[in-house]
Protein backbone atom coordinates (compact mmCIF):
# COMPACT_ATOMS: atom_id res chain seq x y z
CA UNK A 1 0.00 0.00 0.00
CA UNK A 2 0.87 3.33 -0.56
CA UNK A 3 0.47 7.08 -0.44
CA UNK A 4 0.08 10.08 -3.01
CA UNK A 5 0.18 13.55 -1.47
CA UNK A 6 -0.71 16.79 -3.60
CA UNK A 7 -0.51 20.44 -2.74
CA UNK A 8 -2.31 23.01 -4.95
CA UNK A 9 -2.94 26.79 -4.17
CA UNK A 10 -6.33 28.05 -5.70
CA UNK A 11 -6.93 31.25 -6.05
CA UNK A 12 -10.48 30.95 -4.92
CA UNK A 13 -12.39 31.12 -1.23
CA UNK A 14 -12.44 28.03 0.50
CA UNK A 15 -16.56 28.09 0.84
CA UNK A 16 -16.28 28.20 -2.61
CA UNK A 17 -13.53 25.22 -2.66
CA UNK A 18 -15.49 23.54 0.32
CA UNK A 19 -18.73 23.43 -2.22
CA UNK A 20 -17.25 21.97 -4.99
CA UNK A 21 -15.74 19.25 -3.29
CA UNK A 22 -19.20 18.06 -2.12
CA UNK A 23 -21.35 19.30 -5.41
CA UNK A 24 -22.02 15.74 -7.56
CA UNK A 25 -22.34 18.23 -10.65
CA UNK A 26 -19.23 19.84 -9.89
CA UNK A 27 -17.33 16.24 -8.86
CA UNK A 28 -18.72 15.01 -11.87
CA UNK A 29 -16.85 18.00 -14.16
CA UNK A 30 -13.36 17.91 -12.12
CA UNK A 31 -12.91 14.68 -9.91
CA UNK A 32 -11.56 13.20 -13.43
CA UNK A 33 -8.55 13.12 -15.56
CA UNK A 34 -7.56 14.80 -18.41
CA UNK A 35 -9.09 11.90 -21.33
CA UNK A 36 -11.90 10.03 -19.17
CA UNK A 37 -15.45 11.42 -18.80
CA UNK A 38 -17.23 10.76 -15.27
CA UNK A 39 -20.93 9.67 -14.40
CA UNK A 40 -22.03 9.88 -10.89
CA UNK A 41 -24.50 7.12 -9.97
CA UNK A 42 -25.18 7.75 -6.55
CA UNK A 43 -24.11 11.12 -3.75
CA UNK A 44 -25.04 11.73 -0.95
CA UNK A 45 -23.27 14.54 0.50
CA UNK A 46 -23.24 13.96 4.55
CA UNK A 47 -21.35 12.20 7.08
CA UNK A 48 -22.38 8.58 6.74
CA UNK A 49 -23.52 9.20 3.33
CA UNK A 50 -22.09 7.06 -0.12
CA UNK A 51 -21.63 7.64 -3.53
CA UNK A 52 -20.71 5.59 -6.72
CA UNK A 53 -18.44 6.51 -9.43
CA UNK A 54 -17.86 5.73 -12.92
CA UNK A 55 -14.57 7.42 -15.32
CA UNK A 56 -14.49 6.08 -18.52
CA UNK A 57 -11.40 6.52 -20.97
CA UNK A 58 -12.40 8.59 -24.08
CA UNK A 59 -10.19 6.38 -26.16
CA UNK A 60 -9.97 2.58 -26.13
CA UNK A 61 -7.15 1.32 -23.80
CA UNK A 62 -8.21 -1.74 -22.43
CA UNK A 63 -6.57 -0.68 -18.81
CA UNK A 64 -9.67 -0.05 -17.29
CA UNK A 65 -10.02 -1.43 -13.59
CA UNK A 66 -13.81 -2.21 -13.30
CA UNK A 67 -13.91 -3.18 -17.79
CA UNK A 68 -11.60 -2.39 -20.62
CA UNK A 69 -12.43 1.00 -20.28
CA UNK A 70 -14.29 2.10 -17.04
CA UNK A 71 -13.04 2.33 -13.49
CA UNK A 72 -16.19 2.43 -11.38
CA UNK A 73 -15.69 2.94 -7.62
CA UNK A 74 -17.86 3.43 -4.68
CA UNK A 75 -17.55 5.10 -1.32
CA UNK A 76 -18.68 6.76 2.04
CA UNK A 77 -17.93 10.60 3.22
CA UNK A 78 -16.49 9.86 7.47
CA UNK A 79 -15.97 13.46 7.99
CA UNK A 80 -16.94 16.58 7.26
CA UNK A 81 -15.80 19.43 8.49
CA UNK A 82 -17.23 22.60 6.39
CA UNK A 83 -15.04 25.02 4.56
CA UNK A 84 -12.20 22.75 6.19
CA UNK A 85 -11.78 18.94 5.69
CA UNK A 86 -13.32 16.27 3.41
CA UNK A 87 -12.41 12.81 4.18
CA UNK A 88 -13.91 9.91 2.48
CA UNK A 89 -12.80 5.92 1.79
CA UNK A 90 -13.20 4.71 -1.52
CA UNK A 91 -12.89 1.46 -3.32
CA UNK A 92 -12.45 0.33 -7.20
CA UNK A 93 -15.02 -2.32 -8.06
CA UNK A 94 -12.82 -4.84 -9.70
CA UNK A 95 -12.40 -8.33 -9.58
CA UNK A 96 -8.37 -7.64 -9.91
CA UNK A 97 -6.95 -8.71 -6.69
CA UNK A 98 -3.96 -5.85 -7.07
CA UNK A 99 -6.71 -3.44 -7.56
CA UNK A 100 -8.86 -4.09 -4.47
CA UNK A 101 -9.26 -2.52 -1.04
CA UNK A 102 -10.30 0.30 0.82
CA UNK A 103 -8.52 3.81 0.53
CA UNK A 104 -8.92 6.88 2.53
CA UNK A 105 -8.91 10.39 0.37
CA UNK A 106 -8.12 13.14 3.21
CA UNK A 107 -8.41 16.56 1.73
CA UNK A 108 -7.47 19.67 3.77
CA UNK A 109 -8.39 23.28 3.07
CA UNK A 110 -6.74 26.36 4.51
CA UNK A 111 -6.36 29.88 3.93
CA UNK A 112 -3.24 31.08 1.97
CA UNK A 113 -2.29 33.95 -0.29
CA UNK A 114 -5.97 35.60 -0.33
CA UNK A 115 -7.10 32.13 -1.62
CA UNK A 116 -6.88 28.67 -0.65
CA UNK A 117 -4.23 25.77 0.33
CA UNK A 118 -5.28 22.01 -0.67
CA UNK A 119 -3.66 19.45 0.39
CA UNK A 120 -4.86 16.08 -0.75
CA UNK A 121 -3.67 12.60 1.52
CA UNK A 122 -4.35 9.55 -1.05
CA UNK A 123 -3.90 6.33 1.69
CA UNK A 124 -3.55 3.35 0.74
CA UNK A 125 -3.54 2.66 -2.61
CA UNK A 126 -3.72 -0.84 -3.76
CA UNK A 127 -0.14 -2.59 -4.94
CA UNK A 128 -2.10 -2.48 -8.93
CA UNK A 129 -2.17 1.31 -8.83
CA UNK A 130 1.36 2.97 -9.51
CA UNK A 131 1.62 6.15 -7.58
CA UNK A 132 3.14 8.42 -10.41
CA UNK A 133 0.07 7.10 -12.18
CA UNK A 134 -2.31 8.31 -9.82
CA UNK A 135 -0.47 11.36 -8.65
CA UNK A 136 -0.99 12.53 -12.24
CA UNK A 137 -4.57 12.09 -12.24
CA UNK A 138 -4.66 13.84 -9.21
CA UNK A 139 -2.45 16.74 -10.78
CA UNK A 140 -4.98 16.74 -13.70
CA UNK A 141 -8.19 16.48 -11.98
CA UNK A 142 -7.07 19.44 -9.25
CA UNK A 143 -6.08 21.77 -12.54
CA UNK A 144 -10.19 21.32 -13.07
CA UNK A 145 -10.92 22.17 -9.35
CA UNK A 146 -8.87 25.38 -10.10
CA UNK A 147 -10.75 26.51 -13.30
CA UNK A 148 -13.84 25.57 -11.88
CA UNK A 149 -13.76 27.05 -8.50
CA UNK A 150 -11.62 30.85 -9.66
CA UNK A 151 -13.85 31.62 -12.40
CA UNK A 152 -16.36 31.60 -9.40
Amino acid sequence: MSTTRIRRHLNAPRARVYRALLDPRAVATWMVPTGMTSHVHAFEPREGGVFRISLTYDAPTGTGKTTAQTDTYHGRFVKLVPDEQVVEVVEFETADPALQGEMTITITLDDADGGTELFAVHDGLPPGVPPADNEAGWRSSLAKLAGLVERG
